[in-house]
């Protein structure tokens, strides 16, 4: 797109800035094509460009996107898959289920040989299939699915019983979705966890990791490791290995459309920093001058 800068981290990501430091962000997905920005005026210049250059319909304020509902005020933005929600529970048959308060049982464990009778296997994968799909704003079923998913072979009753509760969650919390909240803080977050040798069936470790950018998270994962760690400590070591790896390409993506925050205070450990940018980042690391103590205690 001319005068667009193409990312060279997200390949479905365009920015184009002006002298005055305001910035617009279209991502293409397909033939939809989303757009934001911090200026109205770019903002309209974008717009009537494409439709003189494509046949396109302006479709106004974004509503919907890939399924999810999206709720937008002056200070919040809401993302949401309620109605698809519903679809499942209606499709499973369980829109009239009695709701549970957490999607897994606490202290459970599941595996693949439990003495139970074999479920139908191709209702569960659809099952788990849904729930996937499901956690692109569910952030919060993300471990049941990923947990369910070891199972999609010879699925047992335990199993669909326990895939048929997580939707019975869904159930009591169909209105859920993530919220973003405007003005907050801007400083790129992340955490990451492992459950040490977590599988009952060949001892492989869980690891996840989740980010967020001033409030909902945005990026999240949990995975069953490919290797067993032999201790605690080597698991969280490849949790954190992962988790440096996402922060690193998010850190890139946020770089191409100038979203690095100002109090990124690693920035002052990877590069030289103007002078005062420099000065910034050393007071947020808590530099002073001892004069800035005032009258010490017992001086």
């Amino acid at each position: 797109m001319c005068k667009f800068k193409r990312s060279t981290s997200e390949v479905t990501l365009y920015t184009r800035s002006d002298r005055e430091g305001n910035l617009i962000i279209v991502s293409i997905y397909v033939d939809d094509i989303v757009y934001t920005g911090s200026s109205e005026r770019m903002l309209s210049e974008f717009k009537r460009e494409m439709m003189q250059r494509y046949e396109m319909s302006d479709l106004g304020l974004l509503h919907h996107f890939l399924g999810m509902g999206i709720l937008q005020t002056n200070q919040r933005v809401f993302i949401h898959q309620s109605k698809y929600a519903k679809s499942l529970l209606k499709k499973f048959g369980l829109e009239d289920s009695k709701p549970v308060s957490i999607p897994l049982v606490t202290g459970e464990k599941l595996k693949k040989v439990d003495r139970s009778e074999l479920a139908d296997e191709g209702l569960y994968r659809k099952i788990v299939g849904s729930l996937v799909y499901l956690i692109a704003t569910r952030p919060d079923l993300m471990y049941a699915a990923s947990l369910l998913s070891w199972f999609m072979t010879g699925p047992t009753k335990i199993h669909m019983g326990a895939a048929k509760r997580v939707l019975r969650y869904v159930q009591g919390t169909l209105s859920y979705g993530i919220e973003y909240v405007r003005d907050q803080s801007t400083t790129l977050i992340g955490f990451c966890d492992a459950d040490w040798a977590g599988s009952e069936d060949d001892s492989r470790s869980t690891s996840s990791y989740a980010f967020n950018f001033g409030s909902g998270a945005f990026s999240w994962a949990s995975v069953k490791l490919n290797t067993v760690a032999l201790s605690t400590a080597e698991a969280e070591y490849v949790s954190a290995s992962e988790a440096t790896a996402q922060a690193i390409w998010l850190r890139f993506v946020l770089d191409d459309f100038c979203e690095i925050s100002e109090e990124q205070l690693a920035d002052i450990f990877t590069k030289a920093l103007p002078k005062d940018r420099f000065k910034q980042l050393r007071l947020n690391l808590g530099v002073k001058p001892v004069s800035n103590l005032g009258e010490a205690v017992g001086s």
